[in-house]
């Protein structure tokens, strides 16, 4: 690369509500390295409660560390043996970074299982999207079409846990299941458009009007305000009495994760997706056991992004990608951004950082 840049600026998380824009050397490529300029980043919930300090997920205890998992940007540098991606593609990434060399990962189990995991965004071994360049090896590097804008590579993270909540985890849908999602907010309604595909019956569950109001727009064909009535029994009078054949649970919240055992039809197939590490939740978990639920987690996805991506080439032009960006902020105005995305929940779809050429 050509007037390579020999520093640039980061976002640093030390603590809770402790995040220092600071500069940093960028190191010469390893041979399976890309040199990535970000053009942008969205502020996920996960970001958000690391920074409130209501989430263990990130390593406080290791740190600082780059937040940002939710980011595209193009590669202007690659390593000598680096072969998939070329100079000026239009790139995403993964988030939980297996080393695939471990037993657990050569036994065929989820990254999260890895004996090395890393976690881009969340630990300072794996520098997330919140600075102006970020280096990550090729095996979780993904080239997007040309046509995309970065914006829209900055949802692939976020629809591909959708995505794979809904079919990795196995509760694969189709045009005779009636679907619950738990949650409204932005993997609620990547959930949604893909369930939608399938031809289900899909029914959000959501406390904020204009969440509620926004998902139809994404697939829902039916939503419920859960302070508003017995979501069980509205959840019956949509489903012909028999309740949800499948339930995601996408808010991570503690009475939206203890109501799916409640909401759940027999024999239902139930994927939690929402994070709530770092906290118990009391559920009634005998439901289980009664109406016979199979319920499945996942942490990090497993080889699914290309797929993501295929999805998403096909119906970016069915869905409004770009109006789900509620706000946007220039990088360097990141306390903006954060300020309004932890005390303006109600409004703040989608907060997107963006980066200057």
């Amino acid at each position: 690369m050509k007037n390579r840049p020999v520093k640039c600026k980061a976002a640093f998380m030390y603590g809770p509500k402790d995040l220092r824009i600071e500069e940093l050397e960028l190191p010469s490529l390893k041979p399976n390295q890309v040199l990535i300029k970000l053009k942008a980043c969205g502020i996920c919930g996960s970001d958000v409660e690391c920074y409130e300090g209501e989430s263990a997920e990130g390593r406080y205890d290791i740190a600082p560390y780059v937040p940002g998992h939710e980011w595209a940007g193009q590669a202007v540098e690659i390593g000598s043996a680096v072969t998939s991606v070329k100079v000026g593609n239009k790139v995403v990434g993964d988030c939980v970074l297996p080393c695939n060399d471990c037993a657990n990962c050569k036994d065929g189990k989820m990254p999260s299982a890895c004996l090395n995991m890393r976690e881009l965004g969340f630990r300072p071994d794996s520098p997330g999207g919140w600075g102006e360049y970020m280096i990550l090896e090729e095996q979780y590097t993904h080239v997007i079409p040309d046509d995309w804008d970065y914006e829209l590579g900055a949802w692939v993270e976020t629809f591909n846990v959708g995505y794979w909540g809904v079919w990795g985890n196995g509760c694969s849908p189709d045009a005779s299941d009636d679907i619950a999602i738990i949650g409204a907010g932005p993997i609620g309604m990547c959930a949604a458009m893909v369930c939608a595909t399938s031809g289900a019956n899909v029914i959000a569950i959501d406390p904020l009007e204009k969440r509620r109001n926004n998902i139809l727009n994404y697939g829902a064909s039916h939503v419920v305000d859960p302070t508003a009535c017995n979501v069980e029994e509205a959840l019956k009078e949509l489903t012909g009495g028999r309740g949800p054949s499948v339930v995601i649970e996408c808010s991570g919240n503690d009475i939206g994760i203890a109501s799916l055992f409640d909401i759940a039809g027999h024999s239902a197939r139930v994927g939690v997706v929402g994070h709530s590490i770092g906290r118990k939740v009391p559920v009634e978990i005998g439901k289980t056991i009664w109406k016979t639920l199979r319920l499945s987690g996942s942490g990090g996805t497993n080889k699914w992004f290309p797929r993501t991506i295929r999805f998403m080439s096909r119906i970016k032009d069915k869905y409004d990608f770009a109006a789900l960006n509620s706000h946007h902020y220039d990088f360097f105005d990141l306390d903006k951004a954060m300020d309004l995305a932890c005390h303006h929940k109600d409004i703040a779809r989608k907060v997107m950082l963006t980066f200057k050429d």
